[in-house]
């Protein structure tokens, strides 16, 4: 996807404290697989600290800035979301054009949703208020959502008083390949089970599901997954994440 988006790449090979690392070779298959100079191939360990200076450098001098026209009609896609309990949805954004200001009213394109941008700011440490985000900066906006399916990653934010035509390219409505039952083994359990089901797919959108009943296993879900890892993930991130246990009917591929 990076290659196909002409998008910067940093090859980097990890581990290389370890004795089994083979760097000629696994080097060999990265320029293969890229085209990249072996020489821009950037041996580094986490354990040692090798190689962490020069991927540094190279973020800074081979990944080049944001551009965007300020000027310009608001254009910015959102690429992540957290939940607040007390806030609701947060929404991480790239501004690619215009200015986003808080008080606003903003447009969600691929939804139609609008709503107003109570609060905007910037990432850092910590979310840093601001009164407005500009073109090529990363930030992040507040509009007290609570359903998660109303952000959606690659979506385009823009102004209702001065929209953009054009949505930011690259959004897709995932297709599920694999479907299967999730159903909470204490049925008590099922509201729970749909707050959880809703908190993985704030950052998870490739995760769709929709309730439906058994007669032996009584209310739980219908769930679309990408294929049979992604199932097993989800799985593990409810047992992990939200203590929910769970039994997941035979899947059906598409």
């Amino acid at each position: 996807l990076a290659l196909e988006h002409d998008l910067e790449i940093i090859p980097i090979l990890n581990k290389m404290d370890l004795p089994g690392a083979q760097p000629e070779e696994v080097t060999d298959q990265i320029v293969e697989l890229i085209g990249c100079d072996p020489n821009d191939v950037i041996p580094a360990s986490g354990k040692t600290g090798l190689g962490v200076d020069a991927i540094l450098e190279a973020v800074i001098d081979r990944i080049p800035s944001p551009e965007g026209d300020e000027s310009a009609p608001l254009q910015a896609m959102i690429f992540d979301s957290v939940f607040n309990s007390f806030r609701g949805i947060i929404a991480y954004f790239r501004v690619r054009n215009g200015v986003i200001k808080k008080g606003e009213k903003i447009k969600f394109l691929n939804t139609g949703k609008s709503y107003n941008a109570e609060e905007v700011g910037i990432l850092k440490m910590d979310l840093q208020p601001r009164d407005e985000v500009k073109a090529g900066d990363v930030g992040y906006i507040i509009s007290g959502i609570k359903k998660a399916a109303e952000v959606k990653v690659g979506d385009t934010i823009t102004s209702l008083e001065n929209p953009t035509e054009e949505i930011i390219k690259g959004f897709e409505d995932v297709k599920p390949m694999v479907f299967a039952g999730i159903y909470p083994v204490d049925t008590d359990d099922y509201e729970e089970l749909r707050y959880s089901m809703e908190k993985l797919q704030l950052n998870d959108s490739s995760l769709v599901f929709e309730p439906e009943s058994s007669a032996a296993l009584g209310f739980g879900f219908r769930c679309g997954f990408l294929g049979m890892l992604h199932m097993e993930i989800i799985q593990e991130r409810l047992e992990r994440e939200f203590n929910m246990t769970v039994i997941t009917t035979v899947p059906n591929v598409s």
